[in-house]
């Protein structure tokens, strides 16, 4: 047995060394070469930060360009999904809600024309991001609302559409409260 424990217990100070001191700290140095040095990346208007580029908030404003829906309410301390499958009847409903509330808010868009991003949640709860289709979805409304010509307001969701890592990793997408902070500035 003695053979047996005493590996043991070097083995465990090892790994215990290793996943709780080495790992931990490698991954907090390679974190700030991040942007917001491993503190998460802020978005400031007028010098002050309304929010984090990777953490989804809610807009419900005609104003603004909304966000994916949230089975969290955008609460980044609980972040998760519904759980609920395709044909679950409390799902179905949700979503149907939530198209008829977007096809309330945006007149002219056609039920097919809807991204299915605008009208169900991510898996966190927390997506900071649509794909340029779900972004000019809403341009129309923005536009509207906003007294701007549809053009410009698509010139500004094109301006903020990020295309995928070296080209190939990713969909491209546009990250909403980035683009809401450009609209506001636009006033300026």
């Amino acid at each position: 047995m003695k053979t047996y424990l005493l590996p043991s217990i070097k083995l465990t100070i090892i790994l215990i060394v290793i996943t709780a001191g080495i790992y931990p700290l490698a991954i907090a140095g390679i974190g700030k070469f991040t942007p917001g040095h491993g503190d998460g990346e802020t978005i400031s208007y007028k010098g002050r930060v309304v929010g984090y580029a990777n953490i989804g908030q809610k807009f419900t404003k005609d104003e603004y360009f909304w966000s994916r829906p949230s089975a969290v309410d955008y609460n980044a301390a609980g972040s998760g999904g519904s759980n609920k499958g395709p044909s679950n009847p409390d799902y179905l409903k949700d979503v149907e809600k939530r198209i008829q509330e977007f096809l309330k808010h945006n007149p002219g868009v056609k039920r097919s024309d809807i991204p299915a991003e605008l009208v169900t949640a991510s898996g966190s709860g927390l997506d900071p991001d649509l794909s340029p289709a779900g972004a000019k979805v809403q341009v129309a409304r923005v536009a509207k609302v906003r007294n701007l010509s549809a053009a410009q307001v698509e010139k500004l969701v094109e301006d903020h559409t990020e295309q995928p890592l070296l080209g190939l990793f990713g969909p491209p997408k546009v990250n909403v409260l980035k683009l809401n902070v450009a609209l506001d500035e636009l006033k300026k």
